[in-house]
């Protein structure tokens, strides 16, 4: 069965911005075409910005998030601050649906079977807003090592 919402490193690159994000579509491109140059690129894989409208549709996040920020006044910082963290709660607060766990679950699976038991970790946020200008690789802020 194909996955919905992972991509792996192999299946991505620098024109599927919009599908992973920035950050993850330049790490497709490096690892499909640096590693065929002999350049140690780590495998990965990306969870789509579809599986993140997923998460919320499933949960119904929707109508609380426009509530929490309809009305927004982006020069009140302590308006924005308050909206914020109830956007972060709403978000946070919707579970994982079942088949989205499970790809990411399988994708995790198929790395510990390319790395070993001890393999490294790095999970990056990459918003689809965000993105870097196309053709610019690499963008490094936003790393978390597990």
């Amino acid at each position: 069965m194909a996955n919905r919402y992972i991509r792996r490193f192999s299946e991505i690159g620098v024109d599927d911005v919009a599908l992973v994000g920035g950050k993850n579509a330049s790490l497709g491109e490096m690892y499909r075409k640096l590693s065929r140059e002999g350049v140690k690129v780590p495998n990965g894989f990306a969870i789509t910005a579809e599986a993140y409208r997923y998460v919320l549709d499933q949960a119904r996040a929707w109508p609380a998030l426009h509530r929490a920020l309809d009305g927004l006044k982006p020069d009140d910082m302590e308006d924005l601050s308050r909206r914020g963290r109830l956007a972060r709660e709403i978000v946070f607060g919707a579970p994982l649906p079942d088949d989205l766990q499970r790809e990411i679950l399988d994708a995790y699976r198929e790395l510990r079977v390319e790395y070993g038991e001890q393999m490294s970790l790095a999970v990056r946020s990459s918003a689809t807003a965000e993105a870097p200008p196309h053709g610019q690789l690499c963008r490094t802020a936003g790393d978390l090592s597990l």
